[in-house]
């Protein structure tokens, strides 16, 4: 695939701003599609990439229909990055993230039907597609989740988010069964972290390390279990797949599965005390009281905090070869940054 055209959908963002960087540096042509073409502040770090002259930017909203056919004709594969992430609570989930989500995918895939040249998508779905609680993965064989498994638990009114991305990955695989011409892979990351290429700090990943610095959690956070993987690594995995003709199927995608209490020790040893990080783990039974305040369904509480479980990498590592980077270092990093932005005001 190399010296091909790929089309990266959500090019701006935070993951599918890696995907356009590795895709360069792979000697990918790189048609990125974003929402606000002509605005500097969210393009900017896109033209500034090394060999920037391979890349071209346009304009795409997930709801037109049509949007993506100009854009995808001719290419010889397509990355579909774009899909809204809030883990809180929205008031309209259906409109803010399962319609786009299902929709734009479904824009995505016909235009790649329609350009005879793609003979590869690869979507960017998640480990919300293959559990939706932690009780799910916890009561298989080994606590594990591997990619036979599917969320069937989540719905618009509940965890909404892994809905969007379980109805989405849905789609994707049916419209696949029902042609020839490309093949489907899809990537399922857990929890994405890492540095941001971008000096934006609305995504949602970049939020919760943020949030972890400056007091929002001050009094504590919950015995949550979470997968976590370095963004550089989940762009890497897109990149592989374009790579590796045997690749397949679903691929998880995670270092390693940690509690939030963890991943804030990780923290408080490398900076200390100058920061607000969360003092002690909030126990279940009050959390689950005062959920809400954090736009969390007390349903979702029961059903994860103090729940571990394990996800199986073993597809990442051995049909794409992915050598992860340690997520301690990782969340180091990533907390950082955001120090060094002025991002989290120290005590």
């Amino acid at each position: 695939m190399h010296n091909k055209t790929v089309v990266v959908t959500g090019a701006s963002g935070y993951l599918g701003s890696w995907i356009v960087k590795q895709a360069l540096e792979a000697g990918f042509t790189v048609r990125g599609t974003v929402r606000d073409h002509d605005d500097p502040e969210k393009t900017h770090h896109l033209r500034d990439l090394p060999y920037a002259e391979r890349l071209t930017l346009h304009r795409a909203d997930l709801l037109e229909k049509g949007a993506f056919h100009e854009i995808v004709a001719g290419a010889d594969a397509v990355i579909h990055s774009a899909s809204p992430f809030f883990a809180q609570h929205v008031d309209n989930a259906k409109e803010a993230l399962v319609r786009p989500a299902v929709e734009g995918t479904r824009n995505v895939l016909t235009a790649a039907g329609a350009t005879p040249s793609v003979r590869r998508v690869v979507l960017t779905s998640s480990v919300a597609a293959v559990i939706g609680d932690a009780r799910d993965a916890a009561d298989n064989p080994g606590r594990r989740a591997d990619e036979s498994c599917w969320n069937n638990v989540s719905s618009e009114t509940y965890d909404p988010y892994s809905y969007s991305k379980t109805a989405a990955e849905r789609i994707a695989w049916e419209d696949s069964s029902c042609q020839s011409q490309w093949d489907l892979v899809v990537i399922n990351p857990a929890f994405i972290i890492g540095p941001s290429l971008s000096r934006r700090l609305d995504a949602t990943s970049v939020s919760l390390i943020r949030r972890l610095g400056d007091g929002t959690f001050r009094t504590g956070v919950p015995e949550l279990t979470m997968g976590f993987v370095d963004v550089r690594d989940v762009a890497l995995a897109h990149i592989r797949v374009l790579e590796t003709p045997e690749a397949s199927g679903r691929v998880i995608l995670a270092e390693r599965v940690a509690t939030l209490p963890e991943m804030v020790r990780v923290l408080r040893d490398q900076f200390g005390p100058e920061y607000s990080f969360p003092r002690r783990t909030v126990p279940k039974r009050l959390f689950w009281l005062i959920a809400p305040r954090f736009g969390l369904d007390r349903r979702y509480v029961a059903r994860n905090v103090g729940i571990p479980f394990m996800l199986d990498t073993t597809r990442s590592r051995e049909m794409l070869g992915i050598q992860y980077r340690d997520t301690r270092t990782t969340v180091i990093e990533h907390f950082q940054q955001l120090v060094d932005a002025g991002a989290v005001p120290a005590n």
